[in-house]
C-alpha cells in the first residue's frame, strides 16, 4: 500500500470512529454536538478521498473545493450524495458559532442519513486496504 492510500484509509477509519461519536451524541439528544460531528465524519471521508490523488487544503473551504473539482465534476461522487458536505459546512458554522443557534432532532436526523451515504460513496471509491501476506506451501 503506497503512503498516500494508507493515509486515506486512517482518515476514512477517522470518518468513521467520528460518525459513531455523532451516534452516541444523537442518543443523549445534543443536537449541535452531533450535528459538528456528522460534519467531521463528511469531511474527514473527503480528505480521505483526498489523500488519494495526493490534494489536501489547510482550510475547510479548499477541501470541499477540491473535492467538488476532483470527485463531484468528474462524475466519481454523485452530486446529490456530495451536496452533504457544503450543506452540513454551513450548518455546522451557524451551529458552532451562532449565539442561539440550535440544531433540532429532525434536522439531525436528516443530515445523518446524507453522511451515512457520503461515508459509503467515499468509501466505495478508496482503493482497498492491502490483505495481510498468507504464507505459501513450499
Amino acid at each position: 500500500m503506497t503512503p498516500s492510500e494508507s493515509l486515506a484509509h486512517h482518515r476514512m477509519a477517522r470518518a468513521r470512529a467520528t460518525f459513531d461519536d455523532a451516534d452516541a451524541l444523537i442518543e443523549g439528544k445534543r443536537w449541535n454536538g452531533a450535528l459538528n460531528r456528522l460534519y467531521y465524519a463528511a469531511f474527514y471521508a473527503a480528505r480521505a478521498l483526498l489523500a488519494t490523488q495526493s490534494l489536501d487544503s489547510s482550510r475547510h473551504s479548499g477541501v470541499i473545493s477540491l473535492f467538488q473539482q476532483h470527485f463531484v465534476r468528474t462524475g466519481r461522487v454523485p452530486q446529490e450524495t456530495a451536496r452533504a458536505l457544503p450543506r452540513l459546512f454551513e450548518k455546522r458554522q451557524t451551529t458552532d458559532y451562532g449565539d442561539y443557534a440550535e440544531a433540532t432532532r429532525d434536522e439531525v436526523a436528516a443530515l445523518r442519513v446524507q453522511v451515512a451515504a457520503f461515508l459509503k460513496a467515499c468509501e466505495d471509491l478508496l482503493p482497498p486496504p492491502e490483505s495481510p501476506a498468507r504464507p505459501t506451501d513450499d
